[in-house]
């Protein structure tokens, strides 16, 4: 089906956001004042994937290797832009400060970067109108066919990537190793500004490779979870045990409070 779509300006997609960005991204938010979090899932991967389940092939892409107890676990660790209320970059008109340096998630809503996701309007910010347009952003073979949105869905892609050993760096560097459980929920790690701004330097410095040494542990809300984790060997821990600390539980379904 083909997909129309034009932007009218209306601002949504612009309030209280937790926007994705890349550690290029990432590091020029934080030089502007702008805060980032971390949210961790980790991925039981005990071997590689068939070559034909390319589902499970994007995830490594964007993922770097670590153990969890006694398992192979893969972690994604997504930098989040985040504000309440207006972006700091929105104007009084609703024009975009830094339009032409704006993280490529900006460029691409509100298309999927995901290809195995199909855009579903009825979960985008846009109104009715933006949708009534000739204008053609997908067209019934699925391509994109905005030229900026085809090129900065790549550009995330290829960000997600190559940024995987720069966040295994940055992880070590500031000694995160708990994270989510993927599809079940993440952990949301809010270093200071400064000093996040300061290890992403300092990770994208150093010396190609993954610093994933340390075991990760894996949290859960859920008792049945984790007892599911440590029967496989995984080093596992409640949620509740992040109190008091950066780091926080986010829940995908409803948990039990362990």
């Amino acid at each position: 089906m083909t997909i129309h779509f034009s932007c009218t300006m209306c601002g949504r997609c612009c309030h209280g956001l937790r926007l994705p960005v890349g550690v290029e991204e990432a590091v020029a938010w934080l030089r502007d004042g702008g805060d980032v979090q971390l949210f961790c899932e980790a991925i039981p991967w005990p071997e590689e994937p068939p070559a034909d389940n390319h589902l499970a092939w994007y995830k490594r892409r964007r993922s770097f290797a670590a153990t969890s107890g006694q398992l192979p676990v893969r972690v994604i660790v997504s930098l989040m832009a985040i504000f309440e209320g207006a972006c700091p970059n929105l104007q009084p008109d609703f024009r975009c400060g830094i339009y032409e340096r704006r993280p490529r998630a900006c460029r691409v809503y509100p298309a999927e970067v995901n290809p195995f996701f199909a855009l579903d309007r009825d979960t985008k910010l846009c109104p009715p109108e933006a949708w009534r347009t000739q204008e053609v952003l997908q067209g019934d073979d699925g391509q994109w066919k905005d030229a900026e949105v085809a090129g900065a869905i790549v550009g995330m892609r290829e960000a997600d990537a190559r940024d995987a050993s720069v966040k295994a760096r940055l992880c070590a560097i500031l000694g995160i190793s708990s994270s989510g459980l993927a599809n079940e929920g993440v952990v949301v790690h809010a270093p200071v500004r400064e000093d996040l701004l300061a290890a992403l330097e300092q990770a994208v410095l150093s010396a190609d490779g993954d610093a994933a040494s340390t075991t990760w542990h894996v949290v859960s809300h859920r008792r049945a979870t984790l007892d599911l984790l440590q029967s496989a060997g995984t080093a596992p821990l409640p949620a509740s045990a992040l109190n008091g600390s950066q780091a926080s539980f986010m829940g995908f379904v409803a948990g039990d409070d362990a």
